[in-house]
């Protein structure tokens, strides 16, 4: 979309303030008609549109239903019946089917762009990258993992970035969080990055007395690693983590990894990062 062609608000930078994430394993009716209607305003008739979605729910197109207008309401009906996490399957199938006569792959990110805008205002912990939804956290877990893959793959710790971008893989898996999974291989990535530091195979526990870390912020990483080490290694019947305390996990370990390889390149003992 050209800049004459963009919106008033597009223009001048006006956009309404993000809501705070409450809708994760849901997709309540505004979410559902935002996907549904931004399938219709990207060149999706009502044809293609119940095509899509009967193909996601493996059902059969309605014969009864021949108009446009009759179409139409079959896929709203469709959409509203569907299960929550199908709507967000919906959502990347529409990315992938505006990408047929679109060898620019403006139109793509354009609907990807939409899309966010949408979530982020109603509030939904999902965000488009590259055509495939992941988990979209809070403004902190957003800044911390951002780069941490990139600079712990420039810092020479590439175990660490694997464990990293598992530990995201597992927190935005469908249709729900692998919250344990996340937890693990979040802290597996810190201690790689511990180990890689202070040149030791010890494991976090004992490392973290080591680490150049100002207090009470030690005090506090022995904390973590006693809650991530029960909650993800040792998991109690009937305690299972919540997403938020995964959520914190995953961004301590991120944040805490990169200080650390950012710390040892300062200190002249590794490549800059």
């Amino acid at each position: 979309m050209s800049k004459d062609e963009s919106s008033f608000s597009d223009r001048h930078g006006y956009r309404l303030p993000d809501a705070e994430i409450t809708i994760r394993e849901d997709a309540p009716g505004p979410v559902r008609d935002a996907v549904v209607r931004l399938g219709y305003s990207f060149g999706l008739g009502p044809d293609s549109m119940r095509h899509v979605l009967c193909d996601l729910l493996l059902c059969r197109p309605d014969p009864n239903n021949w108009s446009p207008g009759n179409i139409e309401n079959e896929v709203l009906q469709l959409a509203d019946d569907a299960p929550w996490f199908k709507i967000y399957d919906l959502a990347e199938r529409l990315h992938d089917e505006i990408a047929q006569g679109d060898f620019t792959g403006e139109r793509q990110v354009e609907f990807s762009d939409r899309l966010n805008a949408s979530f982020r205002q109603l509030g939904v912990g999902w965000v488009m990258e590259h055509g495939r939804l992941v988990v979209r956290g809070s403004e902190a877990f957003e800044v911390a993992t951002a780069d941490a893959v990139a600079v712990m793959d420039r810092s020479g710790a590439p175990t660490a970035a694997i464990e990293i971008h598992e530990a995201l893989k597992d927190i935005s898996r469908r249709p729900e969080a692998d919250v344990t999974g996340a937890i693990q291989h979040a802290m597996a990535s810190l201690e790689c990055v511990a180990r890689e530091v202070h040149d030791t195979k010890e494991t976090l526990g004992k490392i973290i007395g080591q680490m150049i870390v100002p207090p009470p912020l030690d005090t506090a990483l022995h904390r973590l690693w006693g809650f991530a080490s029960e909650q993800g290694r040792h998991i109690q019947e009937g305690r299972r983590p919540r997403f938020e305390e995964a959520e914190l996990v995953v961004t301590v370990a991120c944040a805490v990894g990169v200080y650390l390889l950012r710390d040892r390149a300062a200190r002249g003992g590794g490549e800059e990062c």
